[in-house]
């Protein structure tokens, strides 16, 4: 079993601090919900944990299977199994889908297949977590909705053979047919391994997966730590509800 560490992680951007001492660790095939308000410093802590030029990780440790990995660059860690999916993804017109992952694949798993094989490959894995396979003939991410961009990371994700996702933010901007799609995905690849932990300010997420710890983040700290009766309890009462 595999094990994503984060031990005392304090991020700064901008000289200034924006989330401190921050500890969590996170096990195969289990599924971390890290909620709060917007400007919790959520979204910073994920892609400073990346390697994100803009935030600098100051003290702590980043350890993939007790090995230090927090100075790796961003290609290696991904190399490693450790994925972001960022809260804003970027379109690449001119390029499919279908190209983009192929090269994404080869990059990251050193694993050369031809673009016919991994297509059908990518198509057998759309298909498996309820994801439309014509994705795969669009442009990356261009003309996308909010929740199509969402399904389209989570199918990289799986088609990376990622150990541990790191989700920042995979239901906003997302219908409710398109969260149980993302969801009911995310438990797939949660069947067969996959850590995962999801970054949202939306407390009825528990909802629709199956938490082991629910983390609440306050102005760049964790203040509260439970089960899904936390998540549940934010939704009924709100943020400020939290000790």
């Amino acid at each position: 079993m595999a094990e994503l560490r984060l031990n005392k992680l304090t991020v700064e951007a901008s000289g200034r601090a924006i989330a401190r001492d921050i500890t969590l660790a996170l096990s195969s095939g289990q599924l971390v919900v890290l909620m709060g308000p917007n400007g919790s410093g959520k979204s910073s802590f994920v892609n400073a944990i990346m390697g994100h030029p803009r935030y600098r990780l100051t003290s702590g440790q980043v350890l993939l299977d007790d090995e230090d990995v927090t100075a790796l660059a961003t290609e290696k860690k991904a190399r490693l199994g450790i994925f972001l999916s960022p809260q804003h993804v970027p379109e690449i017109a001119g390029v499919t889908m279908t190209n983009f992952l192929h090269r994404a694949h080869r990059a990251v798993t050193g694993e050369e297949i031809p673009v016919m094989e991994f297509h059908a490959r990518a198509k057998a894995k759309a298909e498996e977590l309820g994801i439309d396979p014509a994705f795969l003939r669009r442009e990356v991410n261009h003309g996308f909705s909010g929740g199509e961009k969402k399904q389209a990371e989570i199918l990289a994700l799986a088609l990376l053979g990622a150990k541990f996702a790191l989700l920042d933010e995979i239901d906003s901007g997302v219908d409710v047919d398109a969260q149980k799609r993302i969801m009911g995905a995310i438990e797939r690849e949660r069947a067969r391994g996959l850590g995962v932990l999801l970054i949202t300010h939306n407390a009825h997420v528990a909802d629709l997966v199956a938490p082991d710890r629910v983390l609440l983040m306050r102005a760049g700290t964790i203040v509260e730590e439970g089960g899904k009766e936390l998540a549940e309890r934010v939704a009924r009462e709100g943020f400020e509800s939290a000790a």
